[in-house]
């Protein structure tokens, strides 16, 4: 078999396409030089690592503190910057009061009507026990104008100690016992002149009736004052 000619691989063959050569494949573009004046101008910095030493340990935290309650000392007692002891209470004596001025109503009504009968009115008796005072007071207890005197004058006092009872206090005792000396007065002026007639209610007239309101009533009313204490809250 005869080997074919040189001439013939030079050329090709007719009919036939000649070979292409292949495409050269691009290389990897390396950095530039301005991008390797930058790197080479970059430095890193290493900070060294102090070395541990064997044996210690690391400190330990403390804890965050804890809010402290105030207490007082145990020999000291805490009170309030108010009392805490009861107040009294400022208040009237509408009771009293109304007993007290019942006893001077009365007194004034007997002024007006006879104490016996077919005898003087009230008035008539004041005008003489103000005509004896002038004259010489211990002729009062001679002729027994004081009885009459007594529960008058009584009378008046009791209604003017009435209307303090209305004023607003603690406590109403004093005037409950001038109140009381006034009809303890009053009473003794009413008891003697019926002790006088043998305790016979019928040889008297409406005026004395009158005379043994302004008695009751400025005793009972003198009590209440006395008798009533303070009202706490």
């Amino acid at each position: 078999m005869s080997q074919p000619d040189d001439r013939t691989r030079a050329f090709p063959a007719a009919g036939s396409e000649p070979a292409r050569p292949e495409p050269a494949r691009p290389e990897p573009a390396g950095p530039t030089r301005a991008e390797r004046d930058l790197a080479d101008q970059q430095t890193t910095e290493v900070h060294p690592v102090a070395p541990l030493r064997q044996g210690t340990a690391p400190a330990p935290v403390a804890p965050p503190p804890q809010p402290q309650t105030w207490r007082p000392p145990a020999d000291q007692a805490t009170a309030p910057a108010w009392s805490t002891k009861p107040v009294a209470v400022r208040r009237a004596d509408p009771v009293g009061s109304l007993l007290l001025l019942l006893a001077g109503v009365a007194a004034a009504l007997s002024l007006l009507l006879p104490w016996v009968p077919d005898g003087a009115t009230g008035l008539e008796l004041a005008r003489r026990v103000v005509d004896q005072a002038r004259t010489g007071w211990t002729g009062l207890f001679s002729t027994g104008l004081w009885q009459p005197g007594a529960v008058l004058a009584g009378g008046a006092v009791l209604f003017l100690l009435g209307l303090l009872l209305l004023v607003p206090a603690r406590a109403h005792r004093f005037l409950g016992l001038l109140a009381l000396l006034v009809a303890g007065a009053a009473v003794a002026g009413v008891l003697v002149p019926l002790a006088g007639r043998a305790w016979q209610p019928g040889r008297f007239d409406v005026g004395f009736w009158f005379a043994m309101g302004v008695a009751g009533c400025g005793l009972l009313g003198a009590l209440k004052a006395l008798l009533t204490g303070r009202r706490l809250r």
